[in-house]
């Protein structure tokens, strides 16, 4: 019996794989996206409420206009890849917060913040692009559902193919709030180095189908690498290091510019 419900367990795990669009990565996803964004819509909503939104500046609409030609490539890509159903649930949306931090985050189902902070870092549109294509691509490639993910398998919460709820409710629903951003100023739950080269990798790509010259992103993580002075934004506090994501940069844009149109998609 035993046998058989380690051998249910794997073949369930198998089935629960997903693939990252663009990479390709194989990744384990066991929480519906459904209950992710829901989570994430409510916490973005509560976020808005207690923080000043910069509203019809310039700064704002730039933000606005950036998001949404990343969101028009990133539709594209995902069409033209047969990848649509991974973004049925998004609610789009760009907002530019008063926060001195240099800071940015998308939450699960398209709902992304820009702290004021990271504007003069961002410098100009390019710059901006940079950042939400990362941003963007977090949760494009599902990095909030993968952690939620592990954080239950190491917890101990998942059997036989169901969540075991009931096991550990609080914990459950914490950590499937964490991967939401409920409760966080960053908006999800810390990424790891891997994950955040992914999301530079797959930013890349967005931000030049979007219109921006991909060539933008090696200045603009040099000036972010030099913002903090001896202390690092908290934007860079589990990325790769600098020296090695400017090489894994340089080594992408000629890829990201097979992708790259003036005036976008």
């Amino acid at each position: 019996m035993r046998k058989i419900i380690v051998a249910f367990s794997v073949l369930w795990l198998m089935v629960s794989c997903a693939e990252v669009p663009v990479t390709g990565r194989r990744q384990l996803k066991l929480v519906s996206d459904s209950e992710l964004n829901a989570q994430s819509f409510a916490a973005y909503k509560q976020f808005l409420q207690e923080n000043k939104v910069v509203q019809s500046s310039r700064e704002a609409n730039m933000v606005k206009e950036v998001g949404t030609r990343i969101q028009r490539a990133v539709e594209m890509y995902m069409r033209q890849n047969n990848l649509t159903e991974q973004i049925a649930g998004y609610k789009w949306e760009f907002n530019l917060v008063q926060d001195q931090n240099v800071n940015a985050w998308c939450m699960p189902g398209g709902k992304v913040v820009v702290y004021s902070g990271i504007l003069p870092v961002a410098q100009d549109e390019a710059g901006l692009a940079v950042v939400m294509g990362h941003e963007i691509a977090h949760a494009i490639a599902a990095h909030g559902n993968e952690r939620a993910s592990q954080g239950l398998l190491s917890n101990g919460l998942l059997q036989g193919g169901s969540i075991l709820a009931g096991q550990n409710p609080t914990l459950t629903k914490q950590i499937i709030m964490q991967a939401a951003g409920v409760g966080t100023q960053l908006g999800l739950l810390a990424y790891g180095r891997n994950q955040e080269s992914e999301a530079d990798h797959i930013g890349l790509i967005f931000m030049a189908m979007a219109g921006y010259d991909p060539n933008a992103a090696v200045p603009f993580w040099q000036r972010m690498s030099k913002a903090g002075g001896a202390s690092p934004p908290e934007f860079l506090s589990t990325h790769p290091s600098p020296e090695t994501r400017i090489k894994d940069l340089e080594k992408l844009i000629p890829k990201a510019m097979k992708y790259y149109q003036k005036g976008g998609v």
